[in-house]
């Protein structure tokens, strides 16, 4: 194999043994007062899922506290009913009508009806909604957007300017929370705690230390399992693999739940397991194309050849991610599978052409709180030396990274991606139209006539096979072009005591209304 000739597994198995020593360091639990758990399940997240009144969500889907009008299935990723039971298109997608759920009530014990809808509508025009999650905001979730009318006490319809053939998409998830109108304040914000229809309430919600969940003993659905579930707020990996093995938590969830040497850890010790789900995350390098090199497309070819993605997956992340060269995540109904090439020589030839044989110093920002973003920066330093660019590793707070990005101070940057719906337009207007967000964001400077004309015709055309033949078209052109250079797509690694059952790793989050104990 071509990466055992250039001594790339050496400094991989260093840099493994590195992380394998850090992940194993003795972690003394947070000292920080925390809340009586002898009646509850504790877990714990890396960060905090409920961060309160100025998120535009309050809290994380992930909690199970508010549902959407329209969830994903979990197998094909699909459209599936939740608040919203069924549907029809009418008018060629400028207008959507919704049968809703019967029978169903919030916390405060208010009926879920068409007016409840037509208030979190107007929450939506009210202004975008900043969120630790993903930005609350109308054009992304309803582009086009004109009214929400009631035609009865269960039946709304929404109109647009443009056709929506893709509002299905655009609605799931997080496009189409519900809360009742009691917690939310005039500006759109929130008054109080939340309060969802979901088959858990937030009794008590203490910012960066934890939030309670008790069972809603009124959900019309099947109730949750366990009466009461704390969810603790550790953002350090080595305090929550101490906290498992110490019995202080029960069980990870969310993104980043446990990295992947101290999940190998886990799995010697019988009185744990774990659970790995695909993730909605894909794990990228942002590049500046507004200026050299990488305003070449050649150069962004040879960055992404001169990338061995498989060593990089095995070495530091133990197989636990899978490597590609696709934008869109793996966990979108209208992903495919395309070639993750590794060809130094061809890297080479490219960057020669750019560089006309002068080495070239490149910036490349990383989020300095992720010490697996540091190794990973090093292994592939090491592989962008041998075409020519000489990298300086910058470890950033995350909000100083974000306006060095902004104003173009940066050659490569470290990134990811989720997938706050299920609509693909989603991601590729943020990253291959001009004036899209992440576009605009990272300076990245990309255009194509090709993309821009797909992206028009997607406006009104409603044939679902063409529809998905753009699709495939447009993830193709990424991989060719490179706006942006992915990487590999996480997986979705939860970690658990045996005392407890029903904990299954999900695409975003665990069964958590399952988790109970035996």
């Amino acid at each position: 194999m071509r990466w055992r000739k250039n001594g790339t597994w050496l400094l991989a198995l260093l840099l493994l043994g590195t992380l394998l020593l850090a992940g194993c360091a003795k972690a003394d639990a947070p000292k920080e007062k925390r809340p009586r758990g002898e009646d509850a399940i504790v877990l714990a997240a890396y960060r905090h899922l409920a961060p309160g009144e100025h998120d535009g969500y309050y809290c994380s889907k992930i909690l199970e506290v508010w549902e959407p009008l329209v969830t994903n299935d979990e197998e094909t990723g699909r459209p599936a009913p939740c608040l919203a039971q069924s549907w029809e298109m009418l008018d060629g997608g400028r207008r959507w009508c919704f049968h809703l759920r019967r029978g169903v009530r919030f916390h405060d014990g208010t009926e879920f009806t068409a007016d409840v809808v037509l208030k979190n509508m107007e929450r939506l025009e009210k202004g975008v909604k900043p969120s630790g999650f993903y930005m609350l905001n109308i054009r992304n979730f309803y582009p086009h957007f004109v009214r929400a009318d009631k035609l009865d006490d269960y039946t709304v319809e929404f109109t647009f300017s443009e056709p929506n053939v893709n509002q299905l998409y655009n609605m799931m998830n997080f496009g189409s929370a519900m809360y009742a109108p009691s917690c939310l304040a005039e500006d759109g914000n929130f008054s109080r705690e939340a309060i969802g229809t979901g088959p858990f309430k937030i009794a008590e919600n203490k910012l960066g230390e934890y939030v309670i969940l008790v069972r809603n003993e009124d959900y019309y659905g099947e109730k949750a399992r366990a009466e009461k579930i704390i969810v603790r707020n550790i953002p350090s990996a080595d305090v929550r693999f101490s906290a498992l093995k110490t019995g202080e938590i029960a069980g990870v969830l969310d993104l980043k739940a446990m990295p992947p040497s101290l999940a190998e850890e886990l799995k010697k010790d019988g009185r744990f397991t774990l659970s790995v789900s695909r993730s909605s995350l894909v794990q990228m390098l942002l590049v500046n194309g507004t200026k050299p090199p990488f305003d070449d497309v050649r150069m962004r070819r040879a960055l992404s050849l001169a990338l061995d993605r498989k060593t990089l997956v095995n070495a530091l992340f133990l197989g636990y991610a899978v490597p590609t060269t696709n934008l869109l995540s793996n966990a979108s109904p209208f992903y495919r599978e395309l070639p993750v090439p590794y060809d130094l020589a061809e890297a080479k030839r490219l960057a020669d052409e750019v560089l006309q044989g002068k080495r070239c110093s490149v910036r490349y920002l990383l989020n300095g709180a992720d010490p697996m973003q540091k190794g990973e920066a090093e292994l592939i330093a090491y592989w962008l030396s041998e075409i020519g660019l000489d990298v300086h590793i910058v470890p950033l707070e995350y909000s100083t990274m974000t306006a060095e990005l902004r104003h173009g101070r940066y050659e490569i940057a470290r990134s990811q991606q989720g997938l706050p719906n299920g609509d693909p337009q989603f991601i590729f207007n943020a990253f291959l139209l001009p004036d899209g967000a992440r576009s605009k964001a990272a300076c990245l400077g990309y255009r194509s006539e090709e993309v821009e004309s797909l992206m028009a015709q997607l406006k009104t055309l409603t044939d679902e096979a063409e529809r998905a033949r753009i699709f495939l078209r447009l993830q193709e052109i990424s991989a060719e072009d490179l706006p942006v250079v992915p990487l590999y797509y996480d997986e979705n690694i939860v970690a658990y005591n045996k005392e407890i059952t029903g904990y299954k790793a999900l695409v975003y989050g665990i069964t958590l209304s399952k988790v109970e104990r035996k």
